[in-house]
């Protein structure tokens, strides 16, 4: 058995947070909690506090600060994880400020003892660590403290966590000491912010490293553990799988290969807006059922207004979501997190076994991002649990041109990311815009390349025949091949 197997942990019940730290805390040990003010680091300490009383522990929480302890109860009954009928039983707080500036650190020491074994605490926070620091006569004394913190958690098998603010060097001497060192950061990009968490040590144990967003919501802190570090490793094996699922629009299934679209693979659609793309995501979204349950994630339109789409389109998608064969799930386009809306997919993907999925928007996780630069590597880790989890992906990727050639991805190498590619373009030919489509890659798999004009009509997208008779048609603007020069209108 493994040193990591045997650990006994404290759990810190902050959603996603003990997914970083493998489980929670290692019991008995004594961590910093570290941030600039305004991070969040209160709220952590207080969220570990009441999780922990409701799994049957007892909190000593000692404050340093000169804030009064009810005007920071004031603040926590915001919070949903605040319970104050545990207040005194098994949530105690009490202020050391007065007894550190009295007799220094070497009374709150025995304060800290004393009201260890008096609360029976199982777990203490000591808030305002810098306040320590700044009453020790000399860094020995101050390491020497530290030390006996230490000795009262391994004594009393009482997890210590210290509230520190973050001083800005690589490493303090305390952080040495310590058995665990976690971080809270606001990252500035341009106008937003987005807060942050690292687990900068963790000793006897493994980690997620690397920055992880969070959230401070009604709930308190919610940790969003980055992809590329949650699922560097697939959740389950990946299969080869022979099946194809129909795309819901008659002709295409053909020129995929016949049948559709393989099963379990990731398929990019890519076109100027108001080409079609979403109609065709709703028929992909009629097919499901429940056996193939379906899920729409989408940006851009609300539920209501793809509801009403569809049933303009003839399609019984409102029946579907009434029996729970499809998921709707709107994401308005606000300030993101990246990472927080792929867990949030992933999560009603593992809900309800989806085993296709809709993602009307691409560029909705684009501009959730703060670090362009992760972009490919995130969406090739997302990709690669998505199928793993058996899903079959079809998402929307918008191009800037309305006409034209370009066909230009939003992210690079990410035709390398795909199984399968569709491309819908308008074309200006004999005075008309018209529409076309063309599959340009099915993986392990013959396809027509051929070009097929389309109509939307009352029924959804309807393939019509190969468009010939026409050169230079991915310029944007055909002519007939019989002629040298573009048609007129009088010539149409």
């Amino acid at each position: 058995m493994s040193e990591e197997q045997t650990i006994e942990r404290v759990p810190s019940g902050v959603p996603g947070l003990d997914l970083i730290l493998r489980g929670g805390f290692p019991m008995g040990g004594i961590h910093i909690l570290q941030g600039p003010p305004g991070t969040g680091k209160t709220i952590l300490a207080n969220q570990i506090c009441y999780h922990h009383a409701v799994s049957g522990g007892r909190a000593l929480y000692v404050t340093l600060l000169s804030e009064t302890h009810a005007r920071m109860l004031l603040h926590l009954g915001t919070m949903r994880f605040f319970d104050a009928s545990r207040l005194s039983e098994q949530v105690s707080y009490i202020s050391g400020f007065g007894v550190l500036e009295g007799e220094g650190l070497a009374g709150l020491v025995t304060l800290v003892r004393r009201e260890i074994v008096a609360q029976q605490a199982t777990i203490m926070i000591l808030d305002g660590l810098v306040a320590a620091e700044d009453r020790a006569v000399s860094a020995t004394e101050f390491k020497m403290f530290i030390q006996e913190l230490q000795t009262q958690a391994g004594l009393h098998g009482c997890t210590v966590f210290l509230l520190a603010t973050a001083k800005g060097q690589a490493m303090s001497p305390e952080h040495t000491m310590v058995d665990g060192v976690v971080e809270l950061t606001d990252v500035r990009h341009e106008s937003r912010t987005e807060r942050g968490v690292f687990v900068n040590k963790l000793r006897g144990s493994d980690y997620l490293p690397g920055r992880h967003a969070f959230r401070i919501t009604p709930k308190g802190l919610v940790v969003y553990p980055r992809i590329e570090a949650a699922f560097r490793v697939t959740t389950r094996p990946d299969e080869v799988r022979a099946g194809r699922l129909s795309t819901g629009v008659v002709g295409l299934d053909t020129m995929l290969g016949g049948g559709g679209l393989p099963e379990a693979t990731v398929t990019g659609m890519l076109g100027p807006s108001g080409v079609g793309k979403t109609t065709m995501g709703l028929q992909f979204m009629a097919q499901s059922n429940a056996t193939e349950p379906g899920l729409l994630f989408g940006f851009y339109e609300t539920p209501p207004r793809l509801l009403h789409k569809a049933a303009r389109l003839g399609l019984n998608l409102g029946e579907k979501v009434d029996r729970g064969e499809v998921e709707i799930l709107w994401q308005p386009q606000s300030e993101n997190v990246q990472d927080a809306l792929a867990h949030r997919l992933l999560d009603a993907i593992a809900c309800r076994g989806v085993k296709r999925l809709f993602l009307d928007g691409l560029g909705g996780f684009i501009e959730a991002s703060i670090e362009p630069g992760r972009i490919s590597r995130f969406f090739a880790v997302f990709a690669n649990e998505l199928r793993a989890r058996g899903v079959t992906t079809l998402y929307t990727m918008e191009t800037r041109d309305l006409f034209g050639p370009g066909l230009e991805m939003p992210v690079t190498g990410m035709s390398s990311l795909l199984e399968n590619l569709i491309a819908l373009r308008y074309v200006e030919y004999r005075s008309r815009s018209r529409r076309l489509l063309s599959v340009l890659k099915v993986r392990d798999s013959d396809f027509d390349a051929n070009l097929r004009e389309f109509v939307i009509t009352d029924q959804g997208i309807v393939l019509e025949g190969n468009f010939e008779g026409a050169e230079e048609v991915l310029s944007g603007f055909a002519r007939d091949r019989t002629s040298s020069r573009p048609t007129t209108p009088e010539e149409t």
